[in-house]
């Protein structure tokens, strides 16, 4: 019974290659690009993870676990190797109201439930929907979270130690100024320099690697007073060990445990659906990104799965949960990632550092990581859409900002789907448009008129198609010709149903010709026609269709 069960589910789920490393990809020189690319995510990786948790109200080491768990786990299995997973701020401000009112072990039962939900999208292939999101919804998306990205940075000009919780996560904190703060922008110059003048020196070692080890060994030496990743808080841990959030009693860090009731699925279960939605269509938005810069192919549903199998597991680990990660990933994908070496190296590396290498982690200067990060926005950030939003149409236009807007103001998930909802809007819009008749005498039936219909019938054209008839004017019969149109939905149906209404009061009568076999279909399932042939989807011959009107109400 397992057995064919996980048959069925693997024969519905298109797997991608699995291997770590592709035979004719293998080589030693690749695999050091691989291992150096993945130190080098392992790297930016710390503060970001450490800062997410701070964002979402929880112990440090509860981002830095979701990053190692999530990170090896989508980079052992997930749709498209080359992309970099953790824990992420778009999921971490949703995640803050939850910790404050109920605590830390509820935010765990909310990643088991997120988890879940996640595998469930990915065996039902819901994955494949991220093709309905338009180009221009794709370029907000990415203008918006390299800003996002670069506002995130803001909070390593700060001074250490000054930031407070705000009961909605950690906030506030004084600026840097004066000398602090010109050694801050001066180390991050540096690095970002070293990162641009790298690659045309030497390609042996990863740019952005080669900019974190220079400006931090220079710190280190010279024993320069500025922000650095221990002072944000210590990474010093151990292993992730399992733990259930369910249950009665003190769980981790103190905080009540979630009693496994329905109350508790009440609580958390809105936080789990706005969480696996936002995990998804970052992960998966991101998954095309990667793809059209690598030149490969990756599997949406099965990203779905491996994403829920991660934070499943994560959240019986005591980690925040996560998703993919867009500045992560092109670091990687930038240093020369390209196989699930990679990522697996991350998150080993990052494992490591919390295990044995957290004092020598901690000296790292926060502006090397600071100066990575700004390059990653430069190199994500699509410049092009500056120039072109002259060049497209202006729906385009609008949707490119409003996209980018809304992801820097709200959130990726909702930004997406205002830009889908606004270019789907427009489309039927232009659609609705294109809908006219021309008319003539027909040739076969003596006396009757023909409408010949352009463009589809659907609901934002139905009003349009009841314009084009003139009943009073109109001969005994009517045929209306589809040859040149598609009736889509209920409302061309109703539409329809209600012009051969008017006809019908006037003592006229209505045939349609030239249905194509889905119109057809849609039609016969109706009940509107009044003889079924399979001849005239086929344009075999001109089968003319009565209509049954009282159908769908229409009068």
């Amino acid at each position: 019974m397992v057995r064919s069960t996980f048959h069925a589910f693997t024969k519905n789920l298109e797997v991608t290659d699995l291997r770590w490393m592709p035979e004719d990809g293998f080589s030693v020189g690749r695999l050091r690009i691989e291992l150096l690319s993945g130190l080098t995510v392992a790297l930016a990786l710390v503060p970001e993870a450490v800062a997410f948790a701070f964002v979402a109200g929880v112990h440090p080491l509860v981002g830095l676990y979701a990053a190692f768990l999530v990170g090896l786990i989508t980079a052992l299995i997930g749709g498209r190797p080359g992309m970099i997973s953790g824990a992420t701020g778009a999921l971490a401000v949703v995640m803050v109201a939850l910790v404050a009112q109920h605590g830390v072990e509820y935010l765990f039962a909310t990643v088991v439930l997120m988890g879940l939900l996640q595998i469930f999208a990915g065996v039902m292939q819901w994955g494949k929907f991220i093709r309905l999101v338009p180009h221009p919804v794709m370029l907000g998306f990415v203008n918006g979270l390299a800003i996002v990205i670069f506002l995130a940075q803001m909070g390593q000009f700060k001074v250490p130690g000054t930031m407070v919780d705000t009961g909605h996560g950690m906030g506030g904190g004084e600026w840097l100024s004066g000398q602090p703060l010109y050694l801050m922008l001066a180390l991050v110059a540096a690095t970002m320099a070293i990162i641009w003048i790298m690659p045309r020196i030497t390609k042996l070692i990863p740019a952005p690697l080669a900019g974190i080890g220079i400006v931090a060994a220079v710190v280190i030496f010279t024993g320069m007073d500025v922000p650095r990743v221990g002072d944000l808080a210590s990474i010093e841990g151990g292993l992730p060990m399992p733990h259930m959030p369910f249950g009665e009693g003190l769980g981790l860090y103190g905080t009540a445990l979630a009693p496994f009731t329905l109350e508790t699925l009440y609580i958390i279960a809105p936080y789990a659906v706005i969480l696996a939605a936002i995990g998804l269509i970052e992960s998966l938005l991101t998954l095309n990104l990667v793809g059209d810069m690598t030149n490969t192919r990756g599997g949406a549903s099965q990203e779905c799965v491996a994403q829920g199998i991660a934070n499943t597991v994560t959240g019986f680990f005591g980690g925040m949960g996560g998703c993919a990660m867009i500045g992560q990933s092109m670091i990687n994908v930038k240093s020369g990632g390209r196989t699930r070496v990679a990522g697996i190296a991350a998150a080993v590396f990052l494992l490591l550092f919390i295990l044995v290498g957290s004092s020598l982690i901690e000296q790292i200067p926060l502006a090397a990581l600071v100066g990575v990060m700004f390059m990653v926005v430069i190199g994500t950030f699509a410049w092009n859409s500056l120039t072109i939003l002259r060049k497209v149409p202006l729906t385009d236009a609008f949707v490119i900002l409003l996209v980018t807007v809304v992801t820097v103001y709200e959130d990726l998930a909702v930004a997406v789907v205002v830009g889908v909802i606004v270019s789907a809007l427009a489309y039927a819009w232009n659609n609705a448009r294109r809908i006219h008749a021309t008319t003539r005498e027909s040739h076969t039936e003596k006396g009757a008129k023909v409408y010949e219909i352009h463009g589809p019938l659907f609901f934002g054209s139905s009003d349009g198609f009841a314009e084009l008839f003139t009943v009073a004017e109109d001969p005994e019969k009517v045929i209306i010709d589809f040859a040149d149109s598609r009736v889509v939905d209920q409302s061309a149906l109703q539409a329809i149903e209600a012009i051969a209404s008017k006809y019908e009061t006037t003592g006229k009568h209505v045939m349609l010709r030239h249905l194509s076999r889905d119109c057809h279909r849609l039609l016969t399932k109706a009940g509107h026609l009044m003889v079924d042939s399979d001849d005239d989807p086929d344009y075999e011959l001109a089968v003319d269709y009565s209509v049954r009107t009282g159908v769908l109400g229409g009068h």
